[in-house]
């Protein structure tokens, strides 16, 4: 997936996000909180979303 991809869950609900996840073929899905902590390891195949309010403000691959 490109960043351009990843851009389309932001504003989605966190239901929304996951959902869209699944039907797009992401193995996995990290939900994190505005300003948390997170590893530097790359996984093929996760996309990570930053959630604020069950909002989705902005998600990434790996």
């Amino acid at each position: 997936m490109t960043e351009e991809h990843t851009r389309d869950f932001a504003g989605l609900t966190v239901e929304a996000a996951e959902e869209l996840a699944r039907e797009r073929g992401w193995a996995s899905v990290r939900l994190l909180k505005p300003g948390s902590m997170t590893t530097m390891e790359y996984r093929e195949g996760r996309l990570n979303l930053v959630v604020r309010d069950g909002v989705v403000e902005r998600g990434w691959e790996g």
